[in-house]
């Protein structure tokens, strides 16, 4: 650790910025509990979404955080989710983002940007690496997997607290089709599914993903968690299941964890 890093580790806080497809939120995490400190700061995402245009408001989210009594050390490394598949910094899916992302050096460009080191990565993964340090898997050992049920399913695979990355659970094939086509909380309400519909075809997804992983934790996350008492109870599954925990901070603080763990300024 450099004597840089040094002053920035005694600071503690940093700053996590999660870029999605309408808004980018950025907010200040202490890392020793996993909590924002402050509110959120939450900008749209521009249209179209292209890198300069992104890069510019997680710029400016960057700088308005910066600016708070709370901020961390000056020039400190800044953690970035991004909706799409992270390969050594480069982006490799862009679904709901400008195509111009494919292929960009993510990590490149906002580093140049904001003038300070800064890690990118994939949405999904952050939440689940929040998750299994401060939220449902914190001490869990073994394979959790943690599912997050939207617009498709996004996937994040932990392992002894350690993440696997770029793990696209929602696209293994289930009865002939891409699983998040039929066990998506946006295919529940497009199909017109009951609960108990829409957790017979859950099931099959999650029972696949249980036999080919076999888990010792499932933390199923995206806003149909909050309606989880409707379905849970009708899954059939060996694998222990609950809700997500942190909720809407889940990538901010992943974003903010990721950059410390790859700093050394976290264990």
């Amino acid at each position: 650790m450099t004597k840089k890093d040094e002053k920035i580790h005694k600071n503690g806080p940093l700053i996590g910025i999660d870029v999605g497809g309408t808004g980018i939120k950025g907010g200040i995490v202490d890392l020793k509990k996993g909590k924002l400190l402050g509110d959120r700061l939450r900008i749209p995402t521009p249209q179209p979404a292209t890198p300069e245009a992104v890069a510019e408001v997680v710029a400016q989210i960057v700088e308005e955080l910066s600016a708070r009594e709370d901020a961390p050390a000056k020039g400190s490394p800044v953690g970035v989710t991004f909706p799409g598949i992270i390969q050594h910094g480069v982006v490799r899916s862009a679904a709901n983002v400008d195509k111009s992302w494919l292929d960009t050096d993510i990590d490149s460009l906002l580093t140049k940007r904001l003038d300070r080191p800064v890690e990118v990565i994939n949405d999904a993964d952050a939440a689940g690496l929040a998750e299994a340090r401060y939220g449902a898997g914190e001490g869990v050992d073994g394979t959790v997997l943690v599912i997050t049920l939207g617009t498709g399913i996004g996937s994040a695979f932990i392992f002894n607290g350690h993440l696997v990355p770029n793990a696209e659970l929602g696209h293994l094939e289930v009865d002939g089709h891409d699983a998040e086509t039929k066990a998506s909380a946006v295919a529940r309400e497009r199909d017109g599914l009951s609960w108990e519909e829409y957790s017979v075809l859950l099931q099959r997804y999650l029972s696949h993903v249980e036999f080919l992983f076999s888990p010792e934790l499932f933390i199923i996350g995206g806003g149909i968690s909050k309606r989880s008492d409707e379905y849970f109870p009708h899954l059939d599954l060996r694998t222990r299941i609950v809700t997500a925990e942190l909720k809407n901070d889940a990538g901010i603080v992943g974003a903010a964890l990721d950059v410390a763990l790859h700093h050394k300024l976290a264990k």
